[in-house]
């Protein structure tokens, strides 16, 4: 059977592309993105992940076995405890302190895919929670692996060359995979054909927000 990831991205295919292939992302790739661009997309990714670990909770709330909940309280550990924490050292190698990041204003694309994944998971089940969090979840790791497959050595010169390798990394793929695998397990557990229409817009509307969120990044 068609993982449900892989139906939802099929679905999407041109959303997709314009996401894992926005020129944000290219110029990442190319080390051409402007300091200006990536300093303001950590500033607003430091605040995106906020929300992510609230989604977390959510998740907690959302689930209906101890499964659920142990692997959303482990998501919400990895956020706050490692994952705000590797963001913070790695934004201060970009002159930003936390406090600053803190302290900003959200964008718009930042509050508009951030409550869009809230809001999916308040008024859906846990299924759709995760399908609105599966583009950046387990999009980073495309990402990531198409930018280090197509630079190669070239990342050596490459100012973004870490944040590159985090996502091209088998841990972060690990991460990633686990999220496909889980997506498999709620869709056995609550979806059905009748299902399949609703997350596929949520999917493509998630995706949609993500490359939104990239245009945010070179507004500047």
């Amino acid at each position: 059977m068609t993982p449900l990831f892989e139906s939802l991205k099929g679905a999407c295919a041109a959303e997709w592309a314009a996401y894992v292939d926005h020129p944000f992302v290219r110029a990442l790739g190319e080390g051409t993105l402007s300091e200006a661009a990536f300093r303001r997309y950590l500033g607003q990714d430091y605040l995106f992940l906020i929300h992510f670990a609230r989604a977390y909770g959510l998740a907690a709330f959302k689930g209906e076995t101890i499964e659920d909940i142990r692997q959303a309280a482990l998501g919400l550990d990895a956020m706050i405890n490692v994952e705000m924490g590797l963001h913070v050292s790695f934004s201060a190698g970009w002159g930003l302190a936390e406090a600053e990041m803190a302290a900003l204003p959200e964008a718009d694309a930042t509050i508009a895919y951030t409550r869009f994944v809230l809001e999916r998971g308040l008024a859906g089940d846990l299924l759709d929670l995760h399908v609105a969090l599966a583009p950046c979840i387990i999009g980073y790791a495309e990402i990531g692996r198409a930018l280090a497959a197509r630079h190669g050595g070239g990342l050596a010169a490459n100012p973004y060359r870490a944040w590159v390798e985090m996502y091209a990394s088998a841990d972060y793929g690990a991460v990633a995979e686990t999220e496909v695998a889980y997506l498999d397990t709620l869709m056995a557990r609550r979806g059905g054909p009748g299902r399949l229409d609703g997350l596929v817009a949520t999917f493509r509307q998630a995706t949609r927000l993500e490359a939104a969120f990239w245009d945010m990044g070179l507004a500047v």
